[in-house]
């Protein structure tokens, strides 16, 4: 095995339980994985009937939801503006 393709094994979540505990700490939770994928935009994809999702790409959206969400609550007065502008 290739270097490239342990790190794909090694960054590879397979199935609710391991993307549950990943997530949130337990896979207890993986009921959730599945809402969430159902219901969101979290970067989850099949393989055969097998939910997965690679850590890098968690949390590189994770970062991107906290950034999305920091920006929205940053001013304020100034989203209060915008939508009182609409």
């Amino acid at each position: 095995m290739s270097d490239q393709e342990s790190d794909f094994a090694h960054d590879l979540l397979r199935g609710a339980d391991e993307i549950a505990e990943f997530l949130f700490g337990s896979r207890s939770l993986r009921r959730k994985v599945y809402h969430i994928a159902q219901t969101s935009n979290v970067p989850t994809f099949k393989l055969g009937s097998m939910i997965c999702a690679r850590k890098s790409v968690l949390l590189a959206w994770v970062a991107s939801q906290e950034q999305r969400h920091a920006n929205d609550n940053h001013d304020p007065a100034e989203k209060a503006a915008k939508v009182g502008n609409l």
